[in-house]
């Protein structure tokens, strides 16, 4: 796909063209260039392939309830960059979130492969640990509940279940560094 395909993916479907067809087409020859965005962008092809599909569907979505009625490469690849856009705010939502039930000190990550790896580790981790403890941790960092709404899930009182969180951060801690992989490992 040149510099010259950057126009019109799709022209006006003709009277009784089939919308599949058209869409069919547009894929084709779209793709390349919606998926060549994405990919540099995202951390893994599976997180590319992800987006490319969730672009592709939102714009047959909008061509469908008659939203638009050219489709552009450009306008394929800002759908993408939306769903981008989303797909990082979703990401940087979990790192808080994991960095929460951790001691507080933000984590500096060169690699983001790393930072992948991290995070199947703590949810190992919080697997791992007691229902109580998982049950406090999941409400309170992962589910964003202040301290009484989960006291109140838990059926406990705010004092016991702030005691409880402090535990379970412990419990955590001890159980992710535990988890550590040695120098020689990595």
């Amino acid at each position: 796909m040149g510099p010259d395909d950057e126009g019109d993916v799709t022209e006006a479907a003709p009277a009784g063209a089939d919308h599949g067809e058209v869409l069919l087409a547009l894929y084709d020859r779209a793709l390349p260039a919606v998926y060549g965005y994405l990919r540099p962008r995202c951390a893994t092809v599976a997180a590319a392939e992800d987006l490319t599909s969730e672009t592709f569907l939102a714009a047959v979505t909008a061509v469908e309830r008659g939203r638009v009625e050219t489709v552009t490469i450009g306008w394929l690849v800002g759908i993408a960059r939306h769903k981008l856009v989303d797909h990082w705010r979703r990401v940087g939502r979990e790192e808080r979130s994991l960095r929460a039930v951790g001691d507080g000190d933000p984590v500096v990550v060169d690699d983001p492969w790393d930072a992948a790896i991290d995070a199947v580790r703590a949810r190992a981790v919080l697997a791992g640990l007691g229902p109580h403890h998982r049950a406090a941790l999941t409400l309170r960092y992962l589910d964003g509940l202040p301290v009484p709404e989960v006291a109140e899930v838990l059926g406990r009182t705010r004092h016991a279940t702030e005691a409880l969180i402090v535990r379970a951060r412990a419990a955590f801690r001890v159980a992710y560094e535990a988890d550590e992989p040695r120098e020689e490992e990595r």
